[in-house]
């Protein structure tokens, strides 16, 4: 009897180049269903999930591209988990329960392992969330890795962007700039103790339980990919508010304030992507709410914008993000 959330990787000999049915049979067929909502998964033209009575339905999507998003020479079982992790923190940032993911491959060739490493790395964080894979595509041409993930949140609950208001506290979840410093690491920067940082870049946990946990009390939220700066720049437009934050209240590890006083490079932690952690905001009524490993870092405005006192001196930030066609 095979435990819940438990995969099963299929491995074979073949004498010939594998199908597309036979590569997903051999690397990514999972045998068991975990999610009640999951009715059909693998092996039809389409999956089927029952949606709960009371419940919407979350869904994103996020593409990975060789030397785009990631570099040519990237550990496998590392990529596999983060293009996972980064679609889950979509859903964190909603408020939404994970529930099932599609995933489409287009590969140069099949490279065994390769292969084994990436499914590896996906579906252990798959089964730590408790997540289906119930579908997806296999087709050949330049290394490109597409998930679409979905969750379940309740009727009338998602956590929005538009709906911060003047007055409430901005927080962040766990450490600022890390997942930046991983990439400095990676470009050639020396750090004494480069092992957290990189694991930032590598394999960022999403934040889905403290999604949760906010639900009932954030009034916006975003998870931040891009940098805090762009990404609080999108809540700020849609919202049509402004804000500053605290430099001093800022959560920044011993590592980035090393390299801070070693570079000057002060505005890594504001601008820095791949953090995946969440930004939200929060009435002042409901401090007290807020999880304990989440800081807040600055205050709702009513004026445009957004700015940082740093050293007693406030200064305007820019909120443009990464965009690929800029």
């Amino acid at each position: 009897m095979m435990s819940k959330g438990c995969y099963i990787l299929v491995f074979y000999k073949f004498a010939m180049p594998l199908s597309e049915f036979g590569l997903i049979q051999r690397f990514f067929t999972r045998q068991a269903i975990t999610h009640r909502s999951t009715v059909l998964g693998i092996g039809d033209d389409c999956a089927l999930l029952d949606i709960p009575t009371g419940y919407q339905l979350a869904v994103t999507a996020d593409t990975m591209v060789e030397n785009v998003h990631f570099f040519a020479d990237t550990d496998p079982y590392g990529l596999g988990h983060k293009l996972l992790a980064v679609n889950l923190s979509d859903l964190a940032s909603m408020g939404a329960q994970p529930l099932s993911v599609t995933l489409a491959l287009t590969l140069p060739r099949v490279d065994d392992a390769w292969l084994t490493a990436f499914a590896h790395g996906f579906l252990a964080l798959a089964t730590q969330f408790d997540i289906d894979l119930i579908g997806g595509d296999t087709t050949s041409g330049p290394l490109t890795l597409t998930v679409q993930a979905m969750g379940l949140v309740p009727r009338g609950q998602a956590l929005l962007r538009s709906t911060a208001q003047l007055g409430d506290d901005i927080y962040v979840s766990g450490a600022l700039g890390d997942a930046g410093l991983g990439l400095k690491i990676v470009q050639g920067y020396d750090c004494l103790q480069p092992e957290a940082a990189l694991n930032r870049f590598n394999r960022p946990l999403p934040r889905v339980a403290t999604g949760l946990a906010i639900r009932p009390i954030a009034t916006a939220c975003i998870d931040l990919s891009d940098g805090l700066a762009g990404d609080l720049g999108h809540i700020l437009r849609l919202s049509q508010v402004g804000a500053c934050l605290e430099w001093s209240a800022l959560p920044l590890s011993d590592a980035l304030l090393a390299y801070i006083e070693q570079t000057g490079d002060w505005r890594l932690p504001l601008v820095a992507g791949d953090d995946y952690e969440l930004c939200f905001t929060v009435h002042p009524k409901d401090a007290a709410l807020v999880p304990a490993d989440c800081r807040k870092i600055g205050v709702i405005e009513a004026t445009p914008g957004l700015r940082l006192s740093k050293d007693g001196v406030i200064q305007s930030l820019p909120t443009q993000g990464y965009e690929h066609f800029s």
